[in-house]
């Protein structure tokens, strides 16, 4: 991804710069040649040539760049879980995925960390944005998923003689969970995605209370993966499922939403960091009638929302690392809405301003991996930013609406925004 040479400042604005450290009103940006060298108030910025590019902030909010957590790149359009698999071949789906990560860096999300997609389509997403071929957000690319025969993703019946393949491997015993890890370690991805256990979506089958993997094979994926430098995460609801995770050794828990004493304690002992991807529940209550789900299933919703939304609360209170996204593409929460999420998360969860738009930006790059170079505006660190008309410290909704995005930058290019 090629960096805007020169140097660009960006003044007259207010400056979140996503540490959780509070507003630094009056203050400017400096960019040069991509990276950020100057953050601060604009009283003590150094001399600069007059005739340097000038972003006027227009009074507004200057952030990093926010970061999608949990992104599903080849999701649009699902109303049940076969819409996943098999209703588009792969050449479409892969055109719909470039749709949908230029539509994330419309909307302010400079990188994002993929939950899992169909074909391994990320991989060479992550490659086509890097080169500047496509745009979107810088990408943590996952792939392909594993789950337990029977699990929640294995939902294709045996008479359809249709295989999962495309989107999940399906594996019995720990040998067959080593020999998914293997068959994706070549693809190039660096998160390993599994699905230890159900989900609301699936009562009659996997629901939120029960395992997928066992502990033998959720441990098998560990070992290989690390072997080979990949990250392992999980799908975890159900208290078991989040435990045996973490003793198994996974790097990142999505979701974590029956979290007890012990779980939490784990979590905070290996600095596991969390995406808990809960306003697909508080979503999925409110819109289920409208795209026919049962009332057991929005039942099952109201359950996990209320549940997980305390796990939030005490993961961030206990100084947990939370970064914020997850299952944009259903019917109900289509991709270009991402930001009602941090507008739940203040609503709804009870997070502060500031603590949400921390988790949106340094606690993603934390999951990424990435926090040296990307996730708050700190000398060092990529020009990656957000520039808001708005004061986002009073509204944190101006964020659900690209229309109020001055400029999108990465690496201090400007890629979106009324200035692209």
């Amino acid at each position: 991804m090629k960096p805007q040479p020169g140097i660009t400042l960006i003044r007259n604005g207010t400056l979140i710069d996503g540490t959780g450290a509070p507003p630094l009103p009056e203050a400017a940006v400096v960019v040069t040649d991509g990276m950020i060298t100057y953050a601060g108030a604009a009283a003590g910025l150094p001399a600069l040539d007059p005739d340097i590019r000038t972003i006027d902030a227009k009074g507004g909010t200057i952030l990093p760049g926010l970061i999608e957590a949990h992104i599903h790149l080849t999701y649009f359009n699902v109303t049940e879980l076969q819409d996943l698999d098999i209703k588009y071949p792969v050449e479409y789906v892969t055109l719909q995925s470039a749709v949908n990560a230029k539509t994330a860096l419309e909307c302010g999300y400079t990188a994002a960390r993929s939950g899992g997609c169909l074909h391994n389509i990320d991989v060479w997403m992550k490659k086509a944005i890097e080169e500047g071929m496509i745009p979107g957000p810088r990408l943590s690319a996952s792939g392909r998923e594993i789950c337990g025969a029977g699990g929640l993703m294995d939902w294709n019946p045996d008479y359809r003689k249709i295989g999962m393949e495309g989107i999940v491997f399906i594996v019995n015993g720990p040998e067959e969970a080593r020999a998914a890890v293997r068959k994706l370690v070549k693809d190039g991805i660096e998160w390993v995605k599994t699905y230890p256990t159900g989900d609301a979506a699936s009562p009659d089958i996997n629901d939120h209370h029960t395992l997928c993997m066992t502990f033998d094979e959720m441990h098998a994926v560990v070992q290989t993966a690390h072997n080979h430098g990949l990250k392992v995460t999980g799908h975890c609801r159900a208290t078991e499922g989040i435990r045996n995770a973490l003793k198994a050794g996974y790097d990142a828990i999505e979701h974590g939403t029956f979290m007890d004493d012990e779980c939490l304690e784990l979590m905070l002992k290996r600095n596991v960091p969390m995406c808990p991807g809960l306003g697909f529940e508080k979503f999925s209550v409110d819109r289920g009638k409208e795209f026919g789900m049962s009332q057991r299933v929005i039942d099952g919703h109201q359950e996990t929302l209320e549940a997980g939304a305390e796990s939030c609360r005490r993961v961030l209170k206990a100084g947990g690392t939370i970064g914020l996204g997850g299952d944009y593409g259903f019917g109900w929460t289509p991709h270009g809405t991402y930001a009602q999420e941090l507008t739940f998360f203040v609503d709804y969860v009870g997070f502060s301003v500031l603590d949400t738009i921390r988790c949106a930006t340094l606690g993603g790059a934390k999951m990424m991996g990435r926090e040296s170079e990307i996730g708050s505006v700190e000398t060092g660190k990529l020009g990656d930013l957000l520039i808001v008309e708005g004061d986002v410290m009073k509204d944190i909704a101006l964020l659900e609406d690209r229309r109020n995005f001055i400029a999108v930058m990465q690496g201090g290019v400007v890629k979106a925004g009324r200035l692209a």
